[in-house]
């Protein structure tokens, strides 16, 4: 049975497929079906999406339409008509997991409404990718995008983000990185940061710092980034009732006792999952 056999069911469906952020070798093999089949691909870049089908050595049934962040609104009604229609569409970004700072989230959205069914086809993911090789506290999270232009809004961006608690991860380009890591720090204090570079690519790099120390950052880095800013530093061990506190919104993310007790052992000083594990008895 092919993986077209086995997931594209027939009838009208969205699938949202994740493609590789640059290695090719990460392509799911269920992804490749679905591209291969589907009756219309919506590309964020038609061109690069062609580009990507010939280097994956990919034939691929359905045309490439475009569907980008400026024409998405305009294109809806036609891709909803698409589906009605009984057609099935794949959706695909440049890179990565679609919807994830690139557009779709109108039409997934408009599908739910409409009892269109919506299928993801997980895979590759670069604020995963960036969380799971950093060596920064990976849970909890929040993912921002990308923050918006402007000193002051940005500021208030990442201010707002101050007192939960998360690892916080974001988007940037190279000309603005600088300018979002001198307002993280203003807004948020000397904590610890990862800069994610062309993650999956022949010239990947993580570059950890202290955002109390930007000095020696290269302002010219190249290439897709992804910066990962670690929660607040302790000032000494934490209380009983802060730990508790880590307690409830570690059991929020799932996982048994002892699991959840290494997980706040993680976040902070003075305190081991051993009497973390005997406090939550």
């Amino acid at each position: 049975m092919s993986c077209s056999d086995e997931y594209m069911k027939g009838g009208p469906r969205l699938w949202v497929v994740a493609t590789p952020l640059g290695n090719a070798g990460d392509l799911s093999p269920r992804a490749s079906g679905i591209l291969t089949h589907a009756d219309v691909i919506l590309a964020e870049d038609t061109r690069r999406a062609g580009l990507l089908f010939k280097r994956l050595g990919l034939e691929r049934n359905g045309e490439l339409l475009s569907f980008f962040e400026h024409n998405e609104e305009k294109r809806l009604p036609h891709v909803l008509g698409l589906l009605e229609e009984g057609l099935e569409l794949a959706l695909m970004s440049d890179a990565g997991t679609p919807l994830l700072s690139d557009p779709g989230f109108r039409l997934v959205r408009a599908c739910r409404e409409r009892n269109i069914p919506v299928s993801p086809v997980p895979g590759p993911s670069a604020p995963l990718a960036a969380l799971s090789a950093c060596g920064l506290p990976p849970l909890p999270f929040t993912f921002l995008g990308f923050p918006p232009r402007g000193e002051s809004r940005m500021h208030r961006f990442f201010e707002l983000h101050r007192d939960t608690g998360a690892t916080l991860v974001f988007f940037e380009r190279k000309s603005r990185l600088v300018p979002a890591l001198q307002a993280a720090r203003d807004a948020l204090g000397d904590r610890e940061f990862c800069i994610a570079r062309e993650l999956t690519k022949d010239f990947e790099e993580f570059i950890s710092g202290s955002l109390g120390n930007l000095g020696g950052l290269d302002p010219d880095l190249r290439g897709e980034i992804t910066v990962v800013i670690g929660p607040a530093r302790s000032n000494g061990p934490a209380d009983e009732a802060e730990v508790l506190r880590l307690v409830e919104q570690e059991r929020e993310a799932g996982g048994k006792p002892k699991e959840i007790a290494r997980r706040v052992a993680e976040r902070v000083d003075g305190w081991t999952a051993k009497t973390i594990y005997a406090l939550m008895r």
